[in-house]
């Protein structure tokens, strides 16, 4: 193993950058950006650039503080799409468990595909109410004896629990749901909330999206294909985003807001998310 790098000043990244090739006009404004945004993260957003030999010719930091700052905003505008999805199937599944297998059936390992999966569930279910200060799981401790039907436990849930619930129902549930609300199958819409899940935790931990390629991908339609979409990209997961998305204006809504961020945004590369040529058509089309 080699030896740990020495910690840098911002005045000495600033000439590590410029060594590299980095245009950079304004020092004190740099050492500034470099102050409120971690050196490693802001270089991320070099790597479309980077040479074989390393260096960033002809691009400026000006360039990388603008493609974090539309990829922060590029995370604000899905979040919201992602959490009106999740809320959904909260609902659905809490129903389907609760009319076809009572109120507890959630506790229940023969209710679900793989028992070790279902304990792990429950665990990661019993976290969540321990460390809750919801007003409504003090009322279940006080007055039902910490017993929690599916619809009141259901919403403690996180969308990765939430995601590997619905995985691990059995093959018919996940059908019923997937048919009932999204005229599909149930191993699609398995696929898409694992990935939809992972893509939530990248939001929400502020990662980056821009040129990358997402490692947990959903199942797409041979359409999708056709029309050049490719399932590890961030537009793949838009595209789900829209497909399981029942609010029909906030999804307009949601396309028009990216179309104005693209366009404010001149140096995005939109190969560097996925976005075929005709994204948008593509998009309103759903």
């Amino acid at each position: 193993m080699g030896d740990i790098k020495k910690p840098t000043t911002f005045k000495e990244q600033v000439q590590i950058l410029r060594s590299r090739g980095l245009v950079i006009d304004d020092e004190n404004a740099a050492i500034s950006m470099l102050q409120n945004i971690n050196y490693y993260r802001l270089s991320a957003y070099l790597l479309t650039y980077k040479a074989r030999d390393g260096s960033y010719r002809g691009v400026s930091i000006t360039d990388a503080y603008n493609l974090y700052q539309f990829d922060k905003q590029l995370r604000n505008l899905i979040l919201p799409m992602l959490e009106d999805i999740e809320i959904a199937f909260r609902t659905h599944i809490a129903y389907l468990i609760a009319h076809k297998y009572g109120a507890l059936g959630y506790k229940d390992s023969q209710n679900f595909r793989n028992v070790d999966y279902h304990t792990d569930m429950l665990i990661d279910l019993e976290n969540e109410i321990n460390r809750s200060d919801e007003v409504f799981v003090g009322h279940h401790k006080r007055n039902y004896g910490g017993v929690f039907p599916i619809w009141v436990v259901i919403e403690l849930t996180t969308f990765g629990v939430l995601s590997k619930m619905y995985s691990n129902l059995l093959d018919e549930d996940k059908d019923e749901i997937a048919r009932k609300y999204y005229n599909t199958k149930g191993e699609f819409v398995r696929t898409w909330l694992h990935s939809l899940s992972t893509l939530r935790n990248i939001c929400a931990h502020y990662g980056r999206l821009y040129n990358k390629k997402l490692a947990i991908t959903p199942k797409l339609y041979r359409k999708a294909g056709r029309i050049g979409i490719k399932n590890d990209t961030v537009f793949a997961n838009i595209y789900i985003i829209g497909r399981l998305l029942k609010k029909r204006d906030a999804w307009e809504h949601f396309v028009t807001r990216l179309a104005a961020l693209i366009e404010q945004y001149k140096i995005v590369e939109l190969k560097c998310l996925g976005f075929p040529g005709d994204w948008e058509t593509i998009l309103r089309g759903l």
